[in-house]
């Protein structure tokens, strides 16, 4: 028999707007802790120095994490032009340098090309592994790391401010597995004039919106308070992106066995959808619609 993790059964997501010089590991630990829940995980690392819409799911909650890591997300971030770092960002050392400064034109141009399906080759400074290890850590040790490119859908991607000739503040809005810095990487490259990230904050990640976001700092206030329960938001947020189907009450009791369930027909659900089931208002399960029933992936407890 597994051990029983430790801490309240309690399920949602919390929205926090991280600040900059945390990890996005120590900010869900943090949270944890404040709320003393036995489970938590979140939806989308944020690089340390980046600022933004971190969502924190807890309990039952973490059954839907992959549909929002799978959403769209926006950015928006400042390039520093005229400068490459060796981790793409203003944390590295430069490693180039260039006196070009391309003017709004130009840059405008050369923002086309980022937009669409694209491939895109992560930082070597980043957590994807190799053989096994994460880049960074081989980056760090001095070897020669090299990163196989890899899709990314790109929705948006946007001037929105030049507030001097050394900065470019962009817009974005990607799929999952973007990486800002090897945008502000590349596109340095393509004006030819190097290029990283200077700044970087998320604005909304799926459902989630920078203004639903509770402070580092009012977590760490609210730490143990029932007060801090409030700013909850329920797990069915997360499955916003999915059909929602209405279980019958025998339906509901068969999927939260793990069974196939009944469930009333949607005009918009065909056979073979993805879908999510819901009793009273609570998620059920997570599934696949198959002539009038839901076969349960993912089941929800409580």
């Amino acid at each position: 028999m597994g051990r029983k993790r430790k801490g309240r059964d309690i399920s949602g997501w919390l929205v926090v707007d991280k600040p900059a010089g945390i990890t996005s590991t120590a900010v869900v630990n943090k949270v944890r802790w404040a709320l003393a829940a036995s489970k938590a995980g979140h939806a989308g690392t944020l690089d340390p120095e980046a600022t933004g819409v971190l969502a924190v799911a807890l309990g039952e909650a973490t059954k839907t994490v992959p549909y929002i890591t799978d959403a769209l997300k926006a950015y928006r971030f400042v390039v520093r032009l005229g400068q490459a770092t060796n981790t793409d960002d203003a944390e590295g050392e430069i490693i180039a340098e260039s006196d070009a400064r391309p003017d709004d034109a130009a840059i405008k141009e050369a923002l086309m090309p980022f937009v669409g399906d694209i491939m895109q080759v992560p930082p070597k400074f980043s957590a994807v592994k190799i053989d096994g290890q994460r880049a960074y850590k081989l980056a760090r040790d001095g070897e020669d790391v090299e990163i196989a490119a890899r899709p990314l859908w790109v929705e948006e991607l946007t001037l929105v401010d030049r507030p001097d000739a050394d900065h470019v503040e962009l817009e974005m809005v990607c799929g999952k597995g973007g990486y800002v810095r090897s945008i502000a990487r590349d596109l340095g490259a393509a004006l030819g004039c190097y290029g990283h990230v200077s700044w970087l904050r998320r604005t909304w990640s799926g459902p989630f919106d920078v203004a639903q976001g509770i402070s580092l700092d009012e977590v760490d206030r609210l730490a143990k308070d029932p007060a801090l329960d409030a700013h909850l938001l329920p797990l069915e947020i997360g499955l916003d992106d999915l059909p929602e189907l209405r279980a019958t009450a025998e339906g509901a009791a068969r999927l939260r066995n793990g069974n196939p369930g009944m469930v009333m027909a949607a005009n918009d659900v065909e056979y073979g959808d993805e879908c999510w089931a819901s009793h009273e208002g609570r998620a059920v399960a997570v599934g696949v619609y198959k002539a009038g029933e839901l076969h349960p992936s993912r089941v929800f407890v409580g």
